[in-house]
C-alpha cells in the first residue's frame, strides 16, 4: 500500500466535503422532477455550490495555485505554481435525472518548465459521492481505489472486451463519428455501455472494470484526472490519432495494453473508410 501524502489528502478531503451536500441535494431531486419548475435550476445551483466548496478548500490549502474551473473558468495562479482543473459535477445529467452516477472530479497540472504553457498531470482524484469511492493516483506512485492497488484489466482479446463510450447528444458532438467507430467496434467485441460520466468510466478503466473507453468533444476538466489514473494503473490514454498529449480531451481513446493499439487501429479504419 501506498502512503497517501498530504496533496491526496487535500483533495480527498476537499471532495468529501463537496459531496457530502451534492449526495444530500440528489436526495431532493425525487420531489423536484414533479415540479412544475422542474430541477434544472436545482441542479445548476447543486453544481456551483460543489464548485464554490472545491474553490475554497483547496485554495486555502495551496495558496498561489491557479485554477481552470468548468463553472468559473481560467484563474491564474502565482507564476511557476500549478493549478487545479476541477469538474464538480460530472454526469450533471445523471443527477438530474435522478440516476446515482457522477462524480467530483480534481486534476493537479504543472507547468512547463520553459514557461511555454502547461505540461503535465502529476496528481488526480475521481470521488463517486454515492458509492463513497475515491479513486486516485500520483505520477510514478500507481493508481488506487481508496488503498487498494488499481491495474487495468488483462484481457487482450477483443471478442472478451467491455467498453465504455459517451455517445453524442443534442448540440454536442459528431453523430456521425460515432456512428462508424460504433460500428467498426460493435461486432468485433463483448459490449459496449454508455453510463455518463467520463471520469468515471476512466476510472473504471484504470479498475479494470471496463477493457476501453473513447469518445470525443470532451473538455480537460472531464478526463485530465481520468487519464492519469488509467496511465498509472499500467493503461494508454491516446487521441484517435494515437498521440499522447498531457490531457486528451477533444479525441480520448484508453485501454489496457493489450487492447489499445487493436482499438487504435479499428478507430482509424473507421475514420479513413
Amino acid at each position: 500500500m501506498a502512503a497517501i501524502t498530504g496533496l491526496i489528502r487535500v483533495m480527498e478531503r476537499a471532495a468529501r466535503k463537496a459531496g457530502t451536500r451534492l449526495r444530500r441535494d440528489f436526495g431532493e431531486i425525487e420531489h423536484l422532477q414533479v415540479s412544475r419548475k422542474g430541477p434544472s435550476d436545482f441542479v445548476s445551483k447543486a453544481d456551483q455550490i460543489a464548485e464554490r466548496t472545491l474553490y475554497d478548500e483547496l485554495g486555502a490549502a495551496r495558496p498561489g495555485w491557479g485554477f481552470l474551473l468548468e463553472e468559473g473558468g481560467d484563474i491564474p495562479g502565482e507564476e511557476g505554481q500549478p493549478r487545479w482543473i476541477i469538474d464538480p459535477l460530472d454526469g450533471t445529467t445523471n443527477f438530474l435525472h435522478g440516476i446515482p452516477h457522477f462524480a467530483i472530479s480534481i486534476a493537479v497540472q504543472e507547468p512547463k518548465l520553459d514557461g511555454s504553457g502547461w505540461g503535465e498531470v502529476t496528481a488526480a482524484l475521481v470521488y463517486q459521492p454515492i458509492t463513497d469511492e475515491s479513486f486516485w493516483a500520483e505520477k510514478s506512485r500507481g493508481a488506487w481505489l481508496q488503498d487498494a492497488r488499481l491495474r487495468v484489466s488483462s484481457r487482450s482479446r477483443m471478442g472478451d472486451a467491455l467498453l465504455a463510450t459517451g455517445i453524442p447528444f443534442q448540440g454536442a458532438g459528431d453523430f456521425a463519428e460515432w456512428t462508424r467507430i460504433f460500428g467498426a467496434l460493435g461486432p468485433q467485441i463483448a459490449g459496449i455501455r454508455r453510463f455518463g460520466a467520463a471520469s468515471l468510466d476512466l476510472a473504471w478503466v484504470a479498475a479494470g472494470r471496463y477493457d476501453g473507453f473513447w469518445e470525443s468533444g470532451l473538455k480537460p476538466w472531464d478526463t485530465a484526472a481520468g487519464g492519469l489514473l488509467v496511465r498509472e494503473a499500467g493503461g494508454f490514454v491516446t487521441d484517435y490519432r494515437g498521440r499522447s498529449l498531457p490531457i486528451c480531451d477533444a479525441q480520448v481513446l484508453a485501454g489496457n495494453d493489450g487492447l489499445h493499439s487493436k482499438l487504435h487501429k479499428a478507430i482509424v479504419g473507421a475514420l479513413r473508410a
